[in-house]
């Protein structure tokens, strides 16, 4: 008789992060922009997409934002939490650009490869939130404080 207890999750602990090619979402948001380097940018620059150049600056400012928030954390926290705040922004910003790209050129361009690129996107938007909440944790800042409120908290 099987247990209860055995099912197909087995339980795994998580990797313990070192530096920031460990944490997910830097490995997550770098593939993306390997993928907008590699597939989408050169059927735009044939279109000449006019926001190509910030288009493809976007997605690799995600992950150099989150590597570097990852050092700067430690010696300055409430910078850290701004770059991990522009990690976020650059989640939100890259699904604007894929979804203009999209409805632009429509059947001419991956639609699935697009698509696939905003819900990757979304749920990397969604996992730096819950970073910047366990740094703000792990850092003693209750979840109501807003970055204005960090700066008058002893450091």
């Amino acid at each position: 008789m099987q247990s209860k207890y055995d099912s197909k999750y087995k339980f795994t602990p998580k990797k313990p992060v070192k530096t920031f090619r460990d944490l997910d979402i830097y490995q997550r948001t770098l593939e993306c922009s390997v993928i907008v380097v590699k597939n989408i940018r050169p059927k735009l620059v044939t279109f000449k997409y006019p926001f190509l150049e910030g288009f493809v600056n976007c997605a690799m400012t995600i992950p150099l934002s989150i590597g570097e928030a990852h050092s700067i954390r430690f010696g300055n926290f409430t910078q850290g939490i701004a770059l991990i705040e522009k990690a976020m922004s650059g989640c939100n910003k890259m699904i604007i650009y894929l979804e203009h790209i999209k409805g632009m050129y429509g059947a001419k361009v991956l639609i699935d490869l697009i698509d696939d690129l905003i819900l990757r996107y979304v749920d990397s938007r969604t996992k730096t939130f819950h970073l910047e909440l366990s740094w703000k944790k792990w850092h003693g800042i209750d979840r109501g404080k807003t970055l204005q409120n960090i700066d008058k908290i002893k450091i």
